[in-house]
């Protein structure tokens, strides 16, 4: 599986570290004992509280991986500028169909919340506006059908 480009703040990045160190050290060693007291109590194939670690195990070391994976193909950018919309850029646009203003930040993927405004460069209208410049337009498709944008500002 190839491993698609991230784009984080330093913040993000920093915060990616910590949970990963958190999850190798205080994570796993909870775990590891948690797997030790279940084997404690006997017969493995009916034993719920082993079962329930495993699965504990298996969750934490996939999310390892994934942090990890982030780490490693992770581009630390900053607030963007230059009149292009770029990973970065705050970005105020106008729907087409009822000129109705929003303003978003353009994020990479872990990053993105629709409710605070910071939309992922994967996403649909992250996508289709990154390099616009001030004044240009865009759709893209919906399940509901075409949405249009015009770029009113770029910070």
């Amino acid at each position: 599986m190839e491993t698609q480009q991230e784009y984080l703040s330093k913040e993000k990045y920093h915060e990616l570290e910590k949970e990963l160190e958190y999850l190798r050290t205080v994570k796993r060693k909870e775990i590891a004992e948690a797997l030790e007291y279940a084997k404690s109590l006997g017969d493995l194939s009916e034993n719920q509280e082993y079962q329930e670690a495993r699965d504990s195990q298996a969750i934490l070391e996939d999310r390892i991986n994934r942090v990890e994976s982030i780490l490693k193909s992770a581009s630390i950018v900053s607030t963007a500028g230059g009149g292009v919309v770029a990973v970065g850029s705050v970005i105020t646009v106008e729907k087409g169909s009822d000129h109705t203003k929003k303003s978003f930040t353009i994020v990479g993927s872990e990053e993105a919340d629709a409710a605070k405004g910071l939309i992922s460069t994967r996403s649909p209208l992250g996508f289709g506006a990154m390099g616009k410049k001030k004044g240009e337009s865009f759709s893209f498709e919906t399940p509901s059908g075409t949405m249009s944008y015009k770029i009113v500002d770029i910070k």
